[in-house]
């Protein structure tokens, strides 16, 4: 059976310096599959180098049995691509994007309104078809973008970062939007920097660290694998700014991150972990407001798995 995505040793160098490693993984049609890693990991290089942007300086790809270095024509036929900035005409409407686009792919003229229109309907935007691309919200505009990247009824949809800056209920309304392409049978490969957005959606997550793969496996699994290395999160009844750090340094090894007005540390003997915790609110004149022990979740494995917060993620994106 042929695979949406084949990658094998996939690799790419910039001046000297390997941005993506020997990365090898496939994904089966009809999953959702999540592509996870901060700023400066790799994610944009290899999706780049997944839909022909850019030559890779080893290894191969084939995206739905179509080898991309010689075959990327009949590739493109086969995909589309929703990237993370718009690319949409505001002086259009958005019919006239819908079919603008159908014409670029080559969609016989009069199944192009016909095409355009049932997905304005399976979008929500019917009623907003005449309106300029402009005026949309940004949800408004975000699913049109998937919609336009659907107009020629690919297989198989990259989806970069889909609800960046979008408010809790735009964003709410695309992932349902993704769980429909999922149930209609179109795979979808998925960027996101959201653990919860990728927890809901996904099938099978890759985590990527200086562009090495570190780990492949459902958000199940995933989780299951952080309940080697409990979370205990815990507040001061003081404020202490620098805590997290200096906790940090005395619980060497261990993953300290500050998550609000609490901090939550990763691992560790919990007899010595709270034995330090209660001395250094002792030592600072305060005492432990709260202490609990959470269950795992994906974030907890992406800081077992990666030694980075998740935090890093959000902050490098504006996060919400």
């Amino acid at each position: 059976m042929v695979k949406a995505i084949e990658v094998s040793g996939l690799t790419k160098h910039y001046d000297g310096l390997a941005a993506v490693s020997d990365i090898t993984f496939s994904v089966e049609e009809g999953e959702v599959f999540g592509f996870l890693g901060s700023n400066g990991a790799g994610k944009t290089t290899t999706i780049r180098m997944l839909i022909g942007l850019s030559k890779p300086t080893a290894g191969g790809v084939r995206v739905l049995g179509y080898d991309i270095a010689s075959e990327i024509i009949k590739a493109k036929k086969a995909f589309g691509v929703v990237p993370e900035q718009s690319n949409m005409y505001d002086e259009l409407s958005g019919l006239e994007n819908l079919i603008f686009t159908g014409q670029l792919y080559g969609i016989p003229r009069p199944q192009r309104r016909t095409r355009a229109e049932e997905l304005l309907k399976t979008f929500g935007l019917f009623e907003r078809k005449d309106s300029k691309f402009a005026t949309y919200s940004r949800g408004m505009k975000r699913a049109l973008t998937i919609a336009a990247a659907l107009v020629h009824q690919p297989r198989l949809l990259f989806l970069d970062e889909p609800t960046v800056g979008l408010d809790v209920v735009a964003a709410r309304s695309l992932r349902t939007i993704i769980k429909q392409l999922k149930e209609s049978g179109i795979t979808v490969f998925l960027t996101t920097h959201y653990l919860e957005e990728a927890d809901i959606l996904c099938d099978r997550i890759a985590l990527l660290v200086k562009g090495k793969i570190e780990v492949i496996d459902t958000p199940a699994s995933l989780k299951s694998m952080a309940e080697e290395k409990p979370a205990l999160e815990f507040s001061f009844k003081i404020h202490l700014a620098n805590a997290a750090d200096e906790l940090g340094r005395r619980l060497p090894g261990l993953a300290v991150v500050k998550v609000d007005d609490r901090i939550r540390i990763y691992g560790g003997d919990a007899d010595v972990v709270l034995r330090a915790i209660l001395g250094y609110a002792t030592e600072n004149g305060t005492q432990v407001a709260s202490v609990s022990s959470l269950k795992p979740s994906l974030e907890d494995a992406f800081v077992k798995l990666t030694g980075l917060s998740p935090l890093v993620m959000a902050a490098e994106k504006g996060g919400r």
